[in-house]
């Protein structure tokens, strides 16, 4: 097997730059594994696709896949929630523009974080990085990990909760590449690649397949059982 054999082409119209308005409504593919039949149009009780006005078949959405689901099935929700994992900031003395992906604190005391940096080959250790114009939150890189994994110590002396706070509040959210070349990130993306369930922070991309799940879709759940 090639990995060519892996390309296609992908309109970038076809690309999603936003998420559906409602999480709900985005649309939905049925793939029956004994068959191998797949379902994507919603039909009529003679298993005819529904026609909208213009005679277009209709696809299914989201919300049609407690239809396949039986008594008895189990749903297991990953309940981590994303923190604004990307960074954007400064190298001492050449102020090159510089970009930090938070993945996980490895020493809350000390201030130790395991990070992806880019441009890595420019970020070295003992090197300086300035994530604000006042040159409050500073790191130190003090260890190479992978050929664009470092290990960063930030020098900011307070309470771990108001470092946190911080840090954060200076952080994006961590969208795929694609997203961030062609719109940038924003506020409300916090909110938007959030899971609704989301308690225990932790995750640096939304666990994509719970995306999806609304609050009335919850409830539903509740009541069928």
């Amino acid at each position: 097997m090639k990995l060519s054999q892996f390309k296609f082409k992908l309109p970038e119209e076809q690309i999603a730059l936003q998420p559906t308005y409602h999480r709900d409504e985005c649309r939905l593919m049925i793939l029956h594994r004994k068959s191998n039949k797949i379902d994507m149009y919603k039909t009529d009780e003679n298993g005819e696709p529904l026609k909208d006005e213009e005679g277009n078949p209709v696809f299914l959405d989201f919300r049609n896949v407690l239809e396949h689901f039986d008594e008895g099935d189990t749903f297991v929700f990953n309940d981590t929630k994303v923190f604004p994992a990307r960074l954007f900031g400064t190298k001492e003395k050449t102020d090159a523009k510089i970009e930090v992906f938070l993945l996980r604190e490895l020493n809350e005391e000390m201030r130790l974080w395991d990070v992806l940096v880019e441009p890595a080959r420019k970020i070295r250790i003992g090197n300086k990085l300035f994530f604000d114009e006042s040159g409050t939150m500073v790191a130190e890189v003090i260890d190479n990990t992978t050929s664009r994994g470092r290990t960063l110590r930030f020098l900011y002396d307070c309470p771990h909760d108001e470092f946190k706070r911080e840090l954060f509040a200076l952080g994006e959210a961590p969208l795929t590449r694609y997203i961030v070349e062609h719109r940038g990130a924003t506020q409300e993306d916090m909110d938007d690649f959030q899971c609704i369930y989301a308690k225990n922070e932790g995750a640096v991309t939304a666990p994509a397949s719970g995306l999806h799940f609304s609050r009335e879709m919850m409830k539903r759940m509740e009541i069928i059982g």
